[in-house]
């Protein structure tokens, strides 16, 4: 498993694929094998880079301090590990949050931006419903079986559980042994509460894409309308009837939303 050493940790990452690279940034408490449904047809047309944040997965959950930035920071580290100058980059959730904080930080670093379930954070963020918070913050300190179980309803739709609820519980068992330790995964919490992006979006000038499941129950769909209206230019796209975990969800569709708009921006070797 390859890692390498990023300001302070060791980072655990992946890279598949030729071409233009494209970094995939995953949200919160997930790992790579988020990415599962994104990186087999992606890396047929670019140099995907996946890997696991600080405090999740195979990565170091050091007991500091997480912030957005330092997120942001930690993939900057990556690409210079890796000899990437700038990068197709696409963050989901949490993902999403880092994936700003990047473009906003290292403008020069991120040739396009793709945005998938996420806000702008702070006050100017819309809220999930009460119970959804505190049901999702309750699945870290529940068992595996629960915690599969219990967060379906949060992730997909009525409709798609009906049919795969017995393929998401074994997924989700099967990545139990990576899900982080309450420690860290309240340390990534606080980071992505913590975030605020809002006054600063219209500073980012690269091409975006922005993706929200209209059912969204953890990051309503509301957020995503923000975002496009606050970055010049962005392009939304809602999926119906779709849930945060579009990513499987209306994985064919949503892989050929983002492989249109990053293909209509490539522009030859950025490495």
């Amino acid at each position: 498993m390859p890692k390498v050493e990023v300001n302070d940790i060791q980072l655990y990452y992946e890279v598949h694929g030729q071409g233009e690279p494209l970094v995939l940034i995953m949200g919160l408490g997930a790992n790579t094998r988020g990415w599962d449904m994104q990186i087999p047809p992606f890396s047929r047309a670019f140099q995907v880079v996946a890997f696991d944040n600080r405090g999740s997965g195979r990565s170091d959950k050091p007991a500091s301090r997480y912030s957005i930035r330092l997120f942001a920071d930690d993939t900057a580290a990556l690409m210079d590990a890796l000899g990437i100058a700038s990068a197709h980059v696409y963050g989901q959730s949490m993902g999403g949050l880092i994936a700003q904080e990047l473009a906003l930080s290292y403008p020069q670093r991120v040739r396009t931006l793709v945005l998938g379930s996420t806000s702008c954070g702070g006050q100017q963020a819309v809220a999930a419903l009460p119970e959804h918070i505190t049901l999702m913050a309750s699945l870290n300190t529940l068992s595996p079986e629960e915690a599969a179980e219990k967060g379906l309803p949060l992730m997909y739709s009525d409709e798609f559980i009906a049919r795969k609820r017995q393929d998401l519980i074994a997924r989700a068992l099967a990545e139990a042994e990576l899900r982080p330790p309450p420690d860290a995964f309240a340390r990534q919490v606080q980071a992505a509460v913590g975030h605020e992006a809002y006054d600063r979006l219209p500073q980012i000038r690269c091409p975006t894409l922005i993706v929200s499941g209209s059912d969204d129950k953890i990051v309503p769909a509301e957020n995503s309308r923000i975002l496009a209206e606050r970055i010049p230019n962005a392009e939304l796209v809602v999926l119906p009837k779709a849930g945060h975990g579009y990513l499987m969800e209306c994985a064919e569709e949503s892989n050929a939303i983002v492989l249109d708009f990053l293909h209509r921006h490539r522009s030859g070797p950025i490495n």
